[in-house]
């Protein structure tokens, strides 16, 4: 489960893009071509049509179409206290900045000697900072920005 607005635990829903049992056979986060993944789990990620399902935390509240990527307690545990509540204030999204500057999250990871310590030095800091940008400039205009060229990511 992952950790929405005020730091409330729901689950977050996804299609199965994974073996059963992913998370008991190996990190939390998924490295390049992780083997745990599928072959129509690699086609669904591609197109971030993986995500689609998460339409039905937005309809049941628990999420929004922006905000901060939702992210599972070991990795929030990991922020900084006012970093942590600026983040946990809004509902988290399906997009946001750091979902289209990090689409290649998978291959940055999976190049990476030591993809934990990478994960949480360098790509987590880095998404924390654009969290925080969005929640202290939130706005409609915004949200339809990001809408826009999350769709523009994925389809180009």
């Amino acid at each position: 489960s992952d950790l929405g607005r005020l730091g409330r635990s729901f689950k977050i829903y996804k299609f199965r893009t994974m073996c059963l049992n992913a998370e008991a056979k190996g990190r939390q986060i998924t490295v390049g071509n992780d083997q745990r993944i599928t072959r129509s789990g690699f086609f669904l990620r591609k197109h971030k049509l993986d995500e689609l399902p998460q339409l039905l935390n937005v309809i049941k509240g628990e999420m929004s179409l922006v905000g901060p990527r939702p992210e599972v307690p070991k990795y929030v545990a990991m922020c900084p206290e006012k970093t942590r509540q600026i983040v946990l204030s809004v509902p988290p999204g399906i997009t946001d900045f750091a979902s289209i500057e990090y689409k290649d999250e998978n291959d940055i990871l999976g190049s990476a000697v030591d993809p934990d310590k990478a994960y949480i030095e360098e790509i987590l800091p880095a998404k924390l900072e654009y969290c925080v940008r969005y929640v202290q400039t939130r706005s409609l205009k915004l949200d339809f920005i990001l809408i826009v060229k999350t769709i523009r990511k994925i389809i180009l």
